[in-house]
């Protein structure tokens, strides 16, 4: 079929070809060059000029006019290019089930690209997660075909021991990491598979029961001796301040990619900073930070913000309240964004934070908020994916 091999014309181009050295008329989405006929046309060469870069399906048909024989089709045939993409065609293509036969177009590189990125239902699969949507997120993995199939991890043995005798190098650790799991056979897939599993796990509430105490009393005892006006503005500088850490650690140390050292000791480092959470990302226990992990991470903070804020050591204080505060609304955020059903607001926001999971790791590392994404161009982009699929 010829829709298989010419190309696609855009519409300005086809309309340009309307003078006696380059001539193209369109019948419906065929574009036919018929400049070698216009000295032969038996009605004279002005006719077919008269129509020069546009569609001729009504005049051919018009008995009045001039009646046109099966020759003049099947000339006509002979001289076709390609096809023109014209807006009524494109609606009717994209409306309809079979957009191939409306418009058989030749796909470009990239088309063909996109196309093969398409799962047998016609979805768009995403080459870097291999996944389509939010919903796949929560599809069961078989471990062992997944294993068989990947030669990455096998969810039923402990994955510490298999990250750091596995010999990954980083490309194929990065590539597989990030491409989401879902284990079937309990809460969560073994990590050490001893003593230490407890500690590897972390209930949501653990977070603002672990640390609310603290955060409450810092932020009084530190207001007692800079006032409640004084005291309000250094715990918001300190949270809006963790905005900016927010950012900086999930795009920086949880997502170093490019600086990830190529050797087990980096990679199984990044695995339990962040990238087990990328392979499991609907693991409910190894979503929030561990106390411990969030304690060693928060440390060096106390003397940064005793540094920023040198001249009052309680607004310092008082400041570091406010940003440990938001670390738990980060915590608990990320947490019911993967597991919460959510009001209108938080829902936009969870759409965002999970397209991050399974279209694009590389953007959208804001999880409280879009904001500092857009200042640093970071932003994912939300669009409907512009692919379609004939069936």
């Amino acid at each position: 079929m010829p829709g298989l091999t010419l190309p696609t014309l855009p519409t300005a181009d086809v309309r340009a070809h309307n003078s006696e050295n380059s001539c193209y008329v369109t019948i419906g989405a065929k574009v036919f060059d018929v400049t070698s006929f216009v000295s032969d046309h038996p009605g004279g060469g002005e006719l077919i000029l008269e129509y020069g870069g546009k569609d001729v399906e009504h005049i051919l048909k018009d008995e009045a006019s001039h009646f046109h024989s099966e020759s003049a089709y099947e000339i006509l045939d002979d001289c076709l290019i390609g096809f023109v993409a014209n807006g009524e065609v494109l609606e009717g293509a994209v409306q309809s089930s079979k957009p191939g036969e409306i418009l058989p177009l030749l796909p470009s590189k990239q088309g063909k690209q996109e196309l093969e990125k398409l799962d047998s239902n016609g979805k768009v699969v995403y080459a870097a997660t291999g996944i389509s949507s939010a919903e796949d997120l929560s599809k069961p993995t078989d471990a062992q075909t997944d294993y068989k199939v990947h030669k990455f991890l096998d969810l039923d043995k402990p994955l510490f021991m298999q990250i750091w005798n596995g010999g990954f190098k980083k490309e194929f650790y990065l590539e597989q990491v990030h491409r989401p799991r879902h284990y079937m056979k309990g809460d969560s897939a073994p990590l050490f598979g001893n003593f230490l599993e407890p500690l590897s796990k972390t209930p949501w509430w653990v977070v603002p029961m672990v640390w609310m105490p603290p955060v409450v009393y810092g932020t009084l005892y530190g207001t007692s001796f800079v006032g409640v006006q004084q005291g309000l503005g250094y715990w918001f500088f300190g949270l809006f301040f963790w905005t900016i850490i927010e950012y900086v650690l999930h795009r920086f140390l949880f997502h170093l990619d490019g600086y990830l050292p190529d050797n087990r000791v980096g990679i199984t480092l990044h695995f339990i900073l962040h990238g087990i959470h990328h392979y499991l990302p609907m693991d409910k226990y190894r979503l929030v930070m561990p106390p411990t992990l969030f304690a060693a991470l928060a440390a060096p903070f106390w003397k940064f913000a005793h540094t920023i804020i040198s001249w009052n050591y309680y607004g310092a204080v008082v400041a570091y309240c406010g940003g440990v505060f938001g670390y738990i609304c980060y915590d608990l955020t990320h947490y019911f964004l993967h597991h919460r059903n959510l009001p209108a607001w938080y829902k936009s926001l969870k759409k965002y934070h999970l397209a991050h999971h399974f279209a694009d790791y590389q953007n959208g590392f804001g999880v409280t908020s879009r904001f500092w994404d857009r200042v640093f161009g970071t932003e994912l982009d939300m669009g409907p994916p512009k692919v379609v699929k004939s069936s």
